[in-house]
């Protein structure tokens, strides 16, 4: 149990609480929201007791294990698979006294040092770490290499990995989906569904938190209030909260009023594409999510270019990727699109198949290696990139960073547009370097904006921005008159944005026929025919083939003999497979007796007393770990050849 009994916490100047009060019970999922600034972090520093509250009492029930993902990586020489099981503390520990008990000849110590990994599952933790790391998006080959090897994102992936697999009672996760793909995320989301603890998460993903929260703690005005219920759940009671609110229910009927009329111009144009019927549900949806937002410091539009071309972009029989010192790395080929105007469409894909390759190359900012990229005459790109904020100008101001994109712009139309995006009076004039990473994402956005493409390509975009943000771009994006390209995790975004979706994979640009609920099935069902072709290639199965079917009666003698000689070659072909299975089957018999023989042996209390016996304890605590292996083998080796042989005999 977490209660907060009337605390108050200030930060320099700030007051982040006020005799806030919260009491959250084991066994809950929470969401933990609010605008930047509002004290979600620091309210996880006082949990973790490394800052103290300026009144109040905080009370947290006793022996919680606490697991955070901490901020500093350290231990940038250790392969990702040991780094991620250093989390495990207290299985370091009993690991590194099993060592010293062996160099001290110390039988009995090594006896209960044993016993204690077992009960920690300390022999299960590497196949646990790996299953964390591969569903967090890396590959088999990557986890014996070093931390240095891999970018800030791919080792805040390592993080991640290695706080989830700390034991732990409560689990505390700031926005851990900042540096995920969607595949990543959608595996992260099934995880955490699954936690057995108390969970507090700060994140800015709606169907995140729809998806996993079963509480919503909202922290505005120097308070916390507890929903119950997921994200969604929250919006609607916070919009009948806001609409017993005199002024607060004026602004709803005139967002209303805005939504309905944009709603019933897109319903006229809509396709019969299930991603585009997908998005009027979702749009019908944003009438009622707008309530619950009607005092956000957001609201903006993104206006499109006056003229545009037919079409906009063509990129013909192209090769995408990067030239290398010993020649080129292909991503993507033989690419043929045609880009519209009006055209809404969503890239999908696994982590590292091309999709922000593609990006940069419709942009112009990445040469083709082949091929051709044609653009339209009144072709205007506004281009977010996951790297844009690296750009701004740390030492000017967003007024400056507007101005000098338009030198002759009055100054009030550049405050105004300005407090779109929420940077209102003095804001407008303060130093870029003193921005949180949100404030700097919200003038990279702004600078995009105020240009006004016809073409508007998007990689990321809301990161680091927080939920009010987030909705305010998604209903200015879902308005957008322009063409549209999003790479995001945001499914909300993508819903509300998006008529098409691509699938980028394998080297290729395809259309996917269907919405993000499709995409995930598909997704799981890439992964399992992927596991299962690796499977079928340690074996060699890959060269088996399927027997023939049976000759027609039409058919001549010759092509019935050669029939059945092809059909007698395939059965011969999958003898092997069958041994291999039938060896499995009778190892694993064999060697469970074995185990079972060992395990007799460990029992005998007189094995870990008397000294004269010391060889023989540590023979069989050799063979039984020896035993198990095979026996693991067995199965394995089983498991696949009974594949193989579903595979070549279906």
């Amino acid at each position: 149990m977490i209660a907060l009994r009337q605390v108050a916490l200030q930060r320099g100047t700030q007051t982040l609480l006020d005799n806030a009060d919260l009491m959250l019970h084991d066994g809950v999922k929470a969401g933990i929201i609010g605008a930047n600034g509002a004290g979600k972090s620091s309210l996880f520093k006082l949990l973790l007791g490394e800052i103290g509250a300026d009144q109040g009492d905080v009370e947290m029930s006793g022996g919680q294990r606490i697991a955070h993902m901490a901020q500093e990586i350290e231990a940038l020489d250790r392969s990702i698979i040991d780094y991620v099981q250093d989390g495990d503390h207290a299985l370091r520990q009993v690991e590194a006294d099993l060592d010293a008990a062996r160099a001290a000849d110390d039988m009995n110590r090594e006896a209960e040092l044993h016993g204690m990994i077992d009960t920690l599952d300390g022999y299960t933790a590497e196949p646990r770490a790996a299953q964390l790391l591969v569903g967090l998006g890396f590959v088999q080959a990557d986890l014996d290499r070093p931390l240095s090897d891999f970018s800030g994102g791919w080792r805040m992936r390592v993080n991640l990995a290695r706080t989830l697999f700390t034991p732990s009672d409560l689990l505390l996760l700031d926005e851990p989906t900042n540096h995920l793909d969607l595949d990543a995320l959608l595996w992260l989301e099934q995880w955490l569904v699954r936690y057995p603890g108390m969970l507090l998460l700060i994140s800015h993903d709606r169907d995140f938190l729809d998806a996993v929260c079963d509480h919503i703690v909202h922290m505005h005005h120097q308070t916390v209030e507890l929903y119950r219920g997921n994200y969604s759940r929250f919006e609607r009671t916070r919009a009948e909260k806001l609409a017993l609110q005199q002024a607060e229910a004026a602004k709803q009927q005139a967002r209303r009023a805005e939504i309905e009329s944009f709603i019933t111009r897109f319903k006229a144009k809509a396709t019969k594409a299930r991603q585009a019927q997908s998005r009027v549900k979702m749009l019908e949806r944003m009438e009622d999510i707008a309530m619950a937002h009607v005092d956000s410091p957001f609201h903006f539009t993104l206006p499109a270019a006056d003229k545009t071309s037919h079409p906009l972009l063509v990129l013909d029989r192209a090769r995408l990727g990067y030239p290398t010192d010993d020649g080129e790395r292909v991503q993507l080929d033989h690419v043929n699109l045609t880009l519209l105007p009006g055209s809404r469409i969503g890239l999908l894909g696994p982590n590292g198949a091309g999709k922000s390759t593609l990006i940069k190359s419709l942009t112009g900012e990445l040469e083709l290696l082949a091929g051709e990229r044609v653009p339209g005459e009144h072709l205007s790109i506004g281009y977010f990139a996951q790297h844009q904020l690296e750009g701004l100008d740390t030492t000017s101001t967003p007024f400056v960073h507007v101005q000098r994109l338009s030198p002759t712009a009055s100054d009030q139309s550049i405050r105004s547009f300005l407090g779109g995006f929420g940077f209102k009076g003095d804001n407008a004039f303060a130093t870029v370097d003193n921005f949180s990473g949100g404030e700097k994402a919200r003038l990279a956005l702004s600078l995009v904006a105020w240009q006004k493409p016809n073409l508007l390509l998007l990689d990321e975009p809301t990161n680091h921005l927080d939920l009010e943000m987030r909705e305010a771009l998604t209903q200015a994006i879902a308005s957008f008159d322009g063409t549209v390209i999003i790479v995001s995790h945001d499914r909300h975004l993508l819903r509300a944005s998006v008529d098409d979706f691509w699938v980028v994979a394998d080297h290729r640009v395809e259309p996917f026929d269907g919405d993000l609920d499709d995409y995930h099935v598909w997704l799981k069902q890439r992964l399992d025919d992927q596991r299962r072709e690796s499977r079928r290639k340690s074996q060699g199965a890959k060269s088996l083939g399927k027997t023939p079917a049976d000759p027609s009666p039409a058919a001549s003698d010759e092509d019935r003999k050669a029939s059945r000689k092809a059909a007698a070659e395939a059965r011969e072909k999958l003898r092997p497979l069958k041994k291999q299975r039938n060896n499995a089957e009778k190892a694993m018999e064999r060697e469970q007796k074995a185990l079972t023989a060992l395990e007799e042996t460990l029992a005998d209390p007189a094995l870990y007393t008397d000294a004269a016996r010391k060889d023989e304890l540590t023979r069989t605590l050799a063979q039984r770990a020896e035993t198990q292996t095979r026996i693991n083998a067995a199965e394995q080796a089983w498991l696949e050849a009974e594949e193989a042989l579903e595979g070549s005999e279906a």
